[in-house]
């Protein structure tokens, strides 16, 4: 019967043989899900013991499980079908070898989740941030020498060149990529300006371009900066690394320049008084370092006011609590000021009506 559908001729396979073949496929592939299903449970189980590195392992096996398996099967399915032919033999050969690298390629990549795991509990154990921007570039680096390897891999088994043709031939073709992508590389470069000078680290809140807020991370094109509205602000290092960066989260101190205004019928002894209550308020005050004592002074004549400039400085710099002293510290002026009868100032005009005659 065999022979009257034509099988054997015109495929030249025992029909057996295809049925073993592609039966060996659907169970490898049935294996695949079910030790993805199993490894994922079992990374889940992990957590509750405290073995991380355990689920991190798990975690990025279970990944490439099913490719893995299909490739396994795919060699062993085409095992049964015995001798073949130089087309369909080569046919299935070089599926087979594109699946093996590509399992191969994906198993390295998923399992750079381990090494970022190190890199990150090293990170941890250090005081300084900068290693913090350096972890997840790292990982990246070490993915995109991963795929750039399968790919070689790949194209050299499907186009049945030497390696040093097809390096020759991207070299042409990667003139044009640069070119085209002369801003990707740009990034490039910013990132690693970043990584080298430090003008933040992650965690500090930054001024860029009129974006205040602090660095979530930084990558090879881009650094994310959440704002303090809660937006993500998403910067081009090549831009970055030609702005001016106010760094925030670097400086020892809050400074506050104050000017206190009371009116111009003030005497001369209450204005001297009203300097007096101020140095009082703030002598030996929170967050006072003895190298910055707090500056009061009768500073200027405005146009409808006395002025008294009074500077103070807040260590460290918790901008919270340096807000509650600031409260605390105007509660006390207000309260003291009244007690005293010093007024406050605000603008204002005089008009003279004068009489003809």
């Amino acid at each position: 019967m065999w022979n009257v559908l034509g099988i054997e001729t015109v495929v030249g396979i025992e029909l057996w043989r295809v049925l073993v073949f592609f039966a060996v496929v659907l169970l490898s592939l049935l294996a695949g899900r079910l030790a993805r299903m199993f490894m994922a449970k079992s990374a889940e189980k992990t957590k509750s013991t405290g073995k991380e590195l355990t689920g991190v392992i798990l975690r990025a096996m279970a990944r490439p499980a099913i490719l893995i398996a299909v490739a396994a099967g795919w060699r062993l399915g085409a095992s049964a079908l015995g001798a073949l032919g130089p087309g369909l033999g080569g046919l299935l050969g070089t599926v087979s070898r594109v699946l093996t690298a590509a399992a191969i390629g994906y198993s390295l990549y998923a399992m750079v989740d381990v090494i970022d795991f190190h890199l990150m509990r090293f990170a941890s154990r250090t005081a300084s941030k900068v290693d913090d921007m350096l972890v997840p570039l790292v990982g990246r680096s070490v993915r995109i020498t991963v795929l750039v390897l399968v790919v070689l891999d790949v194209v050299q088994t499907l186009s049945t060149k030497p390696i040093t043709s097809i390096l020759a031939g991207l070299g042409v073709g990667g003139l044009a990529i640069a070119l085209a992508g002369q801003d990707t590389i740009k990034n490039f470069f910013g990132s690693l300006v970043i990584v080298a000078d430090k003008p933040f680290e992650i965690g500090d809140r930054v001024i860029i371009d009129g974006h205040d807020g602090p660095v979530e991370s930084v990558g090879f094109r881009s650094t994310k900066v959440r704002t303090l509205d809660g937006h993500v602000v998403t910067v081009p290092n090549s831009e970055i690394v030609n702005k001016t960066i106010r760094n925030i989260g670097k400086r020892p101190y809050i400074k506050r320049v104050m000017n206190i205004t009371v009116t111009y019928d003030t005497s001369p002894a209450k204005v001297e008084r009203a300097v007096e209550i101020i140095e009082d308020i703030l002598r030996d005050h929170e967050g006072m370092n003895a190298e910055f004592p707090p500056r009061v002074f009768f500073s200027d004549f405005n146009d409808w006011s006395l002025n008294i400039l009074v500077l103070y400085w807040y260590h460290p710099p918790d901008y919270w609590k340096y807000m509650e002293f600031s409260q605390r510290v105007n509660m006390a002026i207000l309260e003291r000021f009244n007690a005293e009868g010093i007024e406050f100032a605000f603008p204002t005009q005089t008009i003279w009506m004068g009489k003809d005659g």
